[in-house]
């Protein structure tokens, strides 16, 4: 779907605080309630808008470890590669799994509340999935930029 400026602009006010009403959006776009409902309906029945979300601080609710974990699969099969990412998705710690190129074939990011927890997790779960071949850990020292808006 290709974006007018009224759908970019709309989407931008929506990505900084989806919570607008259609009377408020409608006003800060600079057109009427209906036909904007209409723009804001279209981007969602086409999949530009996925859904609505709380955007919640992950270390008010005791997840104050970012960690990134690198993963190299022993073999490259569609089949190992289906059953990792079946065990992947299931797994609530990774917030976000990325196949990559490079020398590792996956980049997980996981939040957990400490240390021990990564140790658990790579013990009690990662380490247990038998594609796996090896794995590299980076712990994130201090956050400086973590934006969920989408630059449009």
């Amino acid at each position: 779907m290709k974006l007018d400026p009224v759908q970019r602009t709309i989407l931008n006010l929506l990505q900084k605080d989806s919570t607008l009403s259609t009377q408020v959006l409608s006003e800060r776009v600079g057109m009427s309630a209906t036909p904007c409902w209409r723009r804001v309906r279209e981007m969602e029945e086409a999949g530009v808008i996925r859904g609505y979300v709380a955007l919640v601080d992950r270390h008010k609710v005791g997840l104050g470890t970012c960690v990134w974990v690198r993963v190299k699969l022993k073999r490259h099969g569609a089949d190992v590669l289906e059953r990792f990412e079946r065990e992947v998705k299931g797994c609530e710690q990774v917030v976000e799994c990325y196949e990559v190129l490079g020398e590792t074939d996956c980049l997980l990011k996981l939040y957990l509340p400490n240390l021990e927890a990564l140790s658990v997790f790579m013990h009690d779960f990662l380490l247990k999935i038998p594609e796996i071949d090896v794995t590299h850990s980076a712990v994130a020292l201090r956050e400086i930029k973590n934006e969920t808006a989408l630059p449009l």
